[in-house]
């Protein structure tokens, strides 16, 4: 038998440890049986799964645990079996599962197992060939060094806290090379494309094997065959039913905002922001912006110009909108070095850039760094001959941007606002109110909707919002951008216009 037909007969041995069904014998769904015999093949050294929240991970993986532990899977001595978890209540909850599996075994072999709450979460098997074990590990990568493991087992580990998550994979990856074992990441998707454990899944390494369960980008939240494809065990009587799931996307739905994005995050497994701060907009409020047709959001009016500079050797994006009909545009650029795609590499969202620029949406201009005079210049071309209401910028830069508009020979009013809890507050509620009343509307852009994918807000106690980055490698530019030139022809609209005084005569 090959090492999943016997994870597979091990685990289905075994019987439900709590819930409704509980006593009744495991059955694996056909996407757990898929995995494991794509994960335990010969020449796979790392596993990958993707899948939404409650659809019988920790069962598959505490079962492939246990059947390590016991030899049943890989009978080499000494094997040490290590979980990684989020947090240590979250070890607890695997141990716990293991543990609970544990008493479906025969009484001989329980007698030989010890189970160990402190100081570490352990469960001892002793045999000729033993002492083997398995321990449940916080995100601590301290914990893991000096390790020899035969087995890793990383659970959530699309929601691990990143510095201590990384550290704590990396020590467990160079521990197993040690006695050539195996690696298995089993998670619901992280919530952006920079994670390391969607790297993983984007740029699968020699030796892995990827299986990632997610709902189409853009799909409706109750949408029943994105709620099967994320649930792929549901039809199978495998975590929560179809029933139950198509009840919370309903609720989803009518409550919105956060409750939305929540279900987009753990249920349909899509890659959104799930922050305990705010998001700007939450993904179904900016694609609700998007349409194919802009027939009637034409380029009428005086034209109000957002302007976002990145760093000397960052992105740096504009974009333009016409309070009259609604319309809204939006560029970005790159230096020329590193190249797009290498960029896209470093940034961790492979292809994405080169996309954007076949989409005529990023580009890349100077050399090393982004020319800022030249760079406007080309913006300015973008809408040549169109009367300018006013170009907005981050009075943080308004040194090196006045410098350059005035090498550029650009005459338009100019409008300086910052990102702080002030002009940051007002500009946010402006803008959400555009898009809550329909007044912004865009062509599908995915350089946006990478950017209002990213962009979160912190809030403080008063309630006031301001623009944050929410990670590391998210490019907020565009939305930026977006945020000053709408919020700016929101009070432009607003204002009354001035009517000349009529004359009195004495």
């Amino acid at each position: 038998m090959t090492e999943a037909e016997k994870a597979i007969a091990f685990i289905e041995g075994l019987t439900v440890p709590t819930g409704p069904l509980s006593g009744q014998p495991i059955a694996l769904a056909p996407y757990q049986r898929q995995f494991l015999e794509g994960a335990l093949a010969s020449g796979v050294t790392i596993g990958v799964l993707s899948v939404a929240r409650g659809a019988g991970k920790s069962a598959l993986t505490a079962g492939v645990a246990l059947g390590h532990l016991l030899g049943e899977i890989d009978p080499q001595p000494r094997r040490e079996c290590l979980v990684g978890a989020r947090t240590r209540d979250q070890a607890r909850v695997i141990w716990d599962y293991i543990s609970g599996l544990a008493r479906s075994l025969p009484d001989n072999i329980q007698k030989r197992l010890t189970f160990r709450r402190a100081p570490r979460l352990e469960i001892e098997f002793d045999d000729e060939a033993g002492p083997h074990i398995v321990c449940v590990l916080p995100a601590d990568g301290r914990t893991a060094l000096g390790t020899s493991p035969t087995l890793c087992v990383l659970d959530e580990r699309g929601h691990w806290e990143k510095e201590k998550g990384d550290a704590l994979e990396h020590a467990l990856l160079s521990g197993v090379g040690k006695r050539g074992g195996r690696m298995l990441l089993v998670s619901t998707s992280a919530s952006d494309d920079a994670h390391a454990f969607s790297r993983w899944i984007d740029e699968p390494l020699s030796g892995s094997y990827v299986q990632e369960h997610r709902a189409p980008d853009g799909c409706a939240p109750d949408d029943l065959a994105a709620i099967k494809a994320a649930n792929p065990g549901a039809e199978y009587g495998v975590g929560a039913s179809l029933e139950w799931l198509e009840a919370q996307a309903r609720r989803a739905v009518a409550r919105g905002g956060s409750a939305l994005t929540a279900w987009r995050l753990y249920n349909l497994n899509q890659r959104v922001a799930d922050e305990n701060r705010s998001v700007l907009i939450t993904a179904d409020q900016w694609l609700s912006c998007e349409t194919d047709d802009l027939f009637f959001a034409g380029r009428e009016g005086p034209v109000i110009v957002g302007i976002d500079l990145g760093g000397s050797a960052s992105m740096s994006a504009a974009a333009f909108y016409w309070p009259a009909t609604g319309r809204l545009e939006a560029v970005a650029h790159f230096p020329s070095k590193p190249s797009l795609l290498d960029r896209g590499h470093i940034d961790g969202v492979s292809g994405r850039y080169v996309e954007m620029h076949n989409r005529g949406e990023l580009f890349a201009i100077g050399d090393a760094t982004v020319p800022v005079a030249a760079w406007l210049s080309d913006v300015m071309t973008r809408i040549e001959g169109q009367p300018i209401g006013a170009l907005v910028m981050d009075r943080f830069k308004q040194s090196e941007l006045a410098e350059a508009i005035n090498r550029a020979g650009i005459r338009a009013p100019l409008v300086w606002r910052g990102f702080g809890w002030k002009d940051g507050s007002e500009d946010i509620e402006r803008f959400r109110r555009s898009v809550f009343d329909g007044k912004v509307k865009a062509r599908p852009s995915l350089l946006l909707r990478s950017a209002f994918a990213d962009a979160i807000t912190l809030v403080d106690p008063a309630g006031n919002h301001k623009l944050a980055k929410g990670r590391s490698n998210g490019r907020i530019d565009a939305a930026a951008a977006t945020l000053l030139a709408v919020a700016e022809g929101a009070r432009a609209t607003g204002r009354a216009s001035k009517k000349p005084r009529a004359v009195a005569w004495v």
